[in-house]
């Protein structure tokens, strides 16, 4: 994957995405591309047209960490924006004082006993573990009797919602709103992609989908990213039907490049009772195997 490509078309996107009144700019008459000139996003952050041109090129060598910030407030980048091209700036060789680029192991992770156990040990709503090319790792019982579907269509490996959402019809049921599923999971992507250039299972995850999904490939090619931190979700379920969940997503602090999520439904409600409906048809699936 060029970063250096990627960098500078993260940035030309922002910048299209902003006009001049958005910023506080007069107009300045009609304009051959949408957007905000690159004359008018180095003014606004206090650098020349020229050294910003280099740096949406891709040109991030001695690049300090002020003027990205400043860049950052020019184009009006939200916080998943801001660390997003912190990263690509640290890919595409940026300066040195950037944070340094993290080893993983080729090791397939799998959960500690422990962690586990406080997984199951969440009764009321599911729970799962997911790292950032969406791979499903780990569940509470409720959680993986919700995304049971997902595991059935997974034929050998780990489960993953990328794939799942773009290559398996089921999940334009499972998701009650595919089209806003489909966005946060490649924004998803998108930020891991530009927190570890390093990572080639998500570079091939990448190649494929965009291959054999032009959905996916037209929202990979919108340079979207998101922090995906707490909000509502509505699916449905093969067993028990709809399901209005709020969420609460947290990185482990043992394993910081895996997230928690843990759904939870309005006490007393219809999906309250689906949960319980859900949590003894587990039960009883488990007990006739």
């Amino acid at each position: 994957m060029d970063y250096r490509a990627e960098a500078c078309e993260f940035l030309t996107s922002r910048r299209a995405k902003l006009s001049p009144g958005d910023v506080g700019l007069p107009d300045g008459g009609r304009r051959r591309v949408p957007g905000l000139r690159r004359s008018e996003v180095a003014a606004l952050a206090g650098v020349s047209v020229e050294y910003y041109a280099r740096i949406e090129r891709g040109g991030f060598a001695g690049v300090s960490p002020s003027i990205l910030h400043a860049i950052a407030r020019a184009l009006r980048l939200d916080e998943a924006e801001r660390a997003h091209m912190f990263h690509l700036a640290e890919a595409s060789d940026g300066a040195s004082s950037l944070l340094r680029p993290r080893h993983r192991s080729a090791r397939s992770w799998t959960p500690r006993p422990s962690l586990q156990w406080a997984l199951d040990a969440i009764t009321g709503g599911p729970a799962i573990i997911r790292n950032g090319r969406m791979d499903l790792l780990a569940t509470n019982q409720l959680g993986r009797a919700m995304h049971s579907s997902l595991y059935e269509r997974t034929t050998g490996g780990v489960p993953n919602f990328a794939r799942y959402t773009f290559l398996d019809d089921d999940s334009r049921t499972f998701y009650a709103d595919w089209h806003t599923a489909a966005d946060v999971c490649v924004a998803i992507l998108r930020t891991e992609a530009g927190r570890d250039p390093h990572d080639r299972q998500l570079q091939d995850l990448v190649g494929e989908l965009s291959t054999l999904s032009d959905d996916f490939g037209r929202r990979w090619s919108s340079h979207d990213v998101r922090l995906h931190g707490a909000g509502s979700k509505l699916f449905h379920h093969c067993v028990v039907g709809d399901l209005d969940l709020a969420y609460e997503s947290l990185e482990l602090v043992s394993d910081p490049r895996l997230t928690l999520t843990i759904y939870a439904a309005e006490p007393a409600s219809r999906t309250a009772e689906a949960l319980r409906l859900l949590g003894s048809w587990t039960v009883t699936s488990v007990a006739a195997d």
